[in-house]
């Protein structure tokens, strides 16, 4: 690991409070703080040199009701005091350590500290406070800001309404990982092979070379997206060639795509960078992988292949790249919030002790995250029930719900997370009125 730096109590503030303000844009001038800067809003200060150290986990959360809810507030180690203190002459008090807590969360800290990988090199969901605690599914740092925000009211005397998307209480971006296009016959053929039905292998043999194959199919993508006043973002992968882990890239080679993808962009759909393998701690990969694409406002945004990130180089990475921006933070193994927030933010540079330039455009629902043999085998009637009390979360906030759904499970075989499936999760975001924007839209939005 890379010596850090102490996080200061300064820079802690400066990147809530840049949070705060993108989570309700009309926030006044006033100074948020602790009490030994006498700002107009005081804080309790309560990390106790935690951010001057490199331990991962801080003390177990106490549990306060906010909003109708039991909410999880770490650094709070008097919870005898009342939360919020709302006193005379536009003063406020709040007892728990909101902002270290916020920054505890937003940042990343615990996996920029923490030794705990996955097979593919992630920071594993088992290893996370969100899954130890139970909150993956609650975007705990909106509610600490509401706090905040209670308490600016009062202080100000002025309401703080919540980021809106236009008209709309809510945003939605719906994104599609290319990673295969040619590879929908593999599996039936593979299983009439090993139950020796000759007479169904060899149909799928002829099906491969004399059709289409069905997973070859983003113009029916784009279509399907579009029938809901939506725009399609297409992350794709520039490397067929398998990593040195063995792992598979694309089973595709993307010049040949070139005149599809052309046409799907004059279409209204927005292309960007699939990472591959390695690309995520390799600034020489991922740079050449940018410039291949030649397409108008292509590449200016990334998720990095199988959700690949590490929190030592990644973001330094993508601010050396100049990519405007990311949307790989999501757990693989369970939808909900990994830095427990419903909006967009700027990670947090450990290295500079300052914000990213580059927006994350946070991760919220995967396809494979919902059926997989690894991850949380929904039945399908269960999907959209499972996914609502999130939904709902997002909208109360005025966040944004970033979904993925790779194109092959538009495939109408899949009866699990398939096409079905993702259209009952477009109605639902239809019905709520949501905004359905691209990537590039909710960063010029940000």
């Amino acid at each position: 690991m890379l010596p850090t730096p102490p996080v200061s109590k300064a820079a802690r503030i400066a990147y809530i409070v840049r949070h705060l303000r993108m989570a309700y844009p009309t926030l006044p001038a006033i100074s948020i703080g602790y009490a030994e800067s006498q700002p107009q809003l005081v804080v309790a200060d309560a990390a106790h040199g935690f951010f001057e150290q490199q331990h991962p986990y801080p003390a177990a959360p106490n549990y306060r009701r906010w909003l109708g809810r039991q909410i999880p507030f770490f650094f709070d180690p008097h919870s005898e005091k009342p939360l919020l203190d709302l006193l005379p002459e536009g003063r406020a008090i709040i007892h728990a350590d909101v902002i270290s807590a916020a920054f505890y969360l937003l940042s990343g800290w615990q996996e920029y500290y923490s030794e705990e990988r996955d097979q593919h090199g992630r920071f594993p969901y088992v290893a996370s406070v969100q899954k130890r605690y139970g909150f993956v599914t609650i975007p705990v740092v909106n509610y600490y800001f509401d706090v905040l925000k209670t308490a600016v009211e009062h202080v100000t005397n002025q309401p703080l309404p919540p980021r809106r998307w236009g008209s709309a209480l809510f945003a939605a971006c719906i994104t599609h990982d290319v990673d295969n296009l040619h590879s929908a016959w593999k599996t039936p053929a593979k299983a009439a092979l090993q139950r020796r039905d000759w007479l169904s292998f060899g149909w799928q043999l002829w099906r491969h070379f004399t059709q289409k194959d069905v997973w070859d199919n983003l113009e029916e993508v784009q279509q399907a997206v579009s029938e809901y006043g939506a725009k399609s973002t297409f992350f794709l992968l520039m490397e067929h060639r398998k990593a040195v882990n063995g792992t598979p890239n694309a089973d595709y080679a993307i010049r040949k795509l070139f005149p599809r993808l052309q046409h799907l962009h004059e279409k209204g759909a927005e292309l960007q960078l699939h990472g591959s393998i390695g690309t995520s701690t390799n600034a020489s990969q991922v740079m050449h992988e940018k410039a291949q694409l030649k397409v108008e406002r292509a590449f200016s945004g990334i998720r990095f292949h199988y959700l690949s990130w590490e929190p030592r180089t990644t973001p330094m990475l993508l601010d050396d790249v100049v990519f405007e921006y990311d949307s790989t933070l999501g757990f693989a193994e369970h939808y909900g919030f990994r830095n427990s927030f419903c909006i967009p933010f700027h990670p947090f540079n450990f290295q500079t002790g300052e914000a990213t330039r580059f927006l994350e455009i946070p991760l919220n629902v995967m396809d494979t995250t919902l059926h997989h043999p690894r991850y949380l085998q929904l039945p399908p009637d269960e999907v959209l029930p499972a996914l609502l009390p999130m939904l709902l979360e997002i909208e109360m906030f005025g966040g944004v719900c970033t979904v993925l759904w790779h194109n092959q499970n538009f495939d109408p075989a899949n009866t699990h997370n398939g096409p079905r499936q993702f259209h009952e999760l477009m109605r639902y975001l239809r019905s709520r009125g949501a905004a359905f924007l691209t990537g590039t839209e909710v960063n010029v939005a940000m």
